[in-house]
């Protein structure tokens, strides 16, 4: 699953299917710069950059 990475906060949302650019599901990146976010998959995120999950996005996330 893709997801939208902020770089500023480190943190990764859920994509919102069906829409374009950088719009998540918690809505939390629809005020940032869209050269502070980048899609990639969530585990990669995760695994390469340390990124921490969004908590309104994911179950075992933590804040957003």
């Amino acid at each position: 699953m893709n997801g939208v990475l902020n770089e500023t906060t480190n943190k990764i949302h859920k994509r919102e299917a069906g829409r374009s650019d950088f719009q998540t599901s918690c809505g939390a990146t629809s005020h940032v710069a869209h050269e502070n976010l980048r899609l990639m998959p969530v585990e990669r995120a995760i695994s390469d950059t340390d990124a921490n999950r969004c908590g309104r996005c994911f179950a075992d996330g933590d804040g957003y």
